[in-house]
């Protein structure tokens, strides 16, 4: 467990700073350790081709030991995926086939080739835990791996315990051996790879001081375990979730508009922590953002600034300026010179209708276009909205005398429908 430590190298310092150190296996040791350039690591697990916003907090934390001089080892878990992590899990996962993990696998390999650096001399490294886990035989991880851990710990763990309270799902042994695979991973490591850290969520804490173990017990060397908090909102929400469900990394998943949305749209209570767990500017500009934002909170200064950074991290300059093209426009509501990705992006999540093209011929009048488009729900409805200059197409605020042409549609499909300043519903005629 971590305990209160003076004198940390810049880097423990920085995250201790920033409340991104939890847990530690020996922290006075790391810090001396951290001296030179080391290679660490954190395992992600493939039950989806992406990842959440969540896994984004390890990915960054390689990113920090990167930087700092060590080589950040991303280890994918193809072969311990075979399997299932029961940590954080009420029930039985469903197993995969080895075909859709490899598919969830190179899904996820994006995200790191996005968030770390591949050149120079401390280049980021992939590695797939299948490449080892697949040769073992189960006689040989009983005789080599088995023979050093106690059932009386395993069933301690967190992870363990808690499914085996639960009577209606218990655990199989399938997934309680899924700690002595983890574990196997981080002494295989040290020894074919030098790696002699691993990080991750205080949900692994149990699996890392369990990968320190074996590794001592296996090839007496010294290794360590690192753990961070677990992110969560003032509010008591959990981090990461919206309306529409979880934020993914990868823009198949979450569009690169809806992932600056998130961001832009982070509560101002959960501003300070925030920027000190995923920004990597510099503690004065960060607070200089702060400040400023305190002054104007209506601005959103702050939001915008780490939805810029956050967005151009993952997605590039490309996606975090079609991001903010489609917030402006959304805004403004002038939609009229969007491109169609950035259309599909940016009302992905608005009520959508079609319709057919027969029903422009001679145009489409505004009132019956409202109520087809069910953006009222009757033509009286529709009259008063259009009355009191609440209704705009394409971004034209319309009267009782619009009609709907097809020489009007954007890219030949769109009719964009603004009721108000805030809602939208999307019409396609095709």
């Amino acid at each position: 467990m971590t305990e209160p430590a003076t004198d940390l190298c810049e880097l423990l310092a920085d995250l201790s700073a920033r409340g991104l150190l939890h847990q530690c296996t020996n922290l006075p040791e790391l810090n001396k350790h951290l001296a030179l350039p080391r290679r660490v690591y954190a395992g992600f697990d493939p039950t989806k081709d992406s990842l959440t916003i969540g896994n984004m907090v390890s990915i960054l934390l390689l990113r920090r030991f990167q930087l700092a001089g060590h080589t950040p080892v991303v280890v994918m878990g193809g072969g311990t995926g075979l399997i299932g992590d029961p940590s954080g899990k009420d029930a039985e996962r469903q197993l995969l086939t080895r075909e859709k993990i490899l598919e969830n696998v190179a899904g996820q390999r994006k995200i790191f080739e996005q968030l770390l650096s591949f050149s120079g001399p401390n280049a980021a490294l992939i590695l797939n835990n299948a490449e080892w886990i697949e040769t073992l035989s189960f006689v040989d991880v009983l005789r080599d791996v088995g023979k050093h851990f106690s059932i009386n710990m395993m069933i301690q763990r967190d992870s363990v315990k808690t499914r085996l309270l639960e009577r209606e799902h218990g655990i199989s042994y399938t997934e309680f051996s899924y700690m002595i695979l983890q574990a196997y991973d981080f002494s295989y490591l040290s020894q074919k790879h030098g790696v002699t850290l691993q990080m991750g969520g205080s949900d692994q804490w149990g699996n890392i001081v369990a990968g320190v173990d074996l590794t001592r017990r296996q090839r007496q060397v010294e290794v360590y375990g690192l753990t961070t908090p677990l992110i969560t909102k003032k509010d008591g929400g959990k981090f990461g979730k919206t309306e529409s469900g979880a934020v993914w990394l990868t823009k198949d998943r979450t569009s690169c508009y809806a992932f600056y949305q998130f961001w832009l749209n982070v509560a101002d209570e959960d501003l300070p922590t925030f920027f000190q767990v995923f920004s990597f500017k510099p503690k004065s500009e960060i607070a200089a953002l702060l400040a400023a934002h305190a002054e104007n909170p209506g601005e959103r200064l702050a939001q915008r600034a780490l939805a810029d950074e956050l967005t151009e991290s993952l997605h590039g300059s490309a996606g975090k300026s079609e991001a903010q093209q489609a917030t402006a426009a959304l805004f403004s509501g002038q939609v009229e010179q969007l491109p169609k990705s950035v259309i599909d992006e940016a009302f992905a999540g608005a009520p959508q209708i079609g319709l057919s093209s027969e029903q422009l011929h001679g145009g489409l009048d505004v009132v019956e276009l409202l109520v087809l488009a069910q953006v009222v729900k009757s033509k009286r409805e529709a009259r008063q909205m259009v009355e009191t200059g609440a209704i705009s197409v394409n971004g034209q605020r319309v009267d009782l005398s619009y009609r709907l042409v097809e020489s009007a549609l954007l890219h030949h499909s769109y009719a964009l429908i603004r009721r108000g300043k805030k809602t939208w519903h999307v019409v396609r005629f095709s």
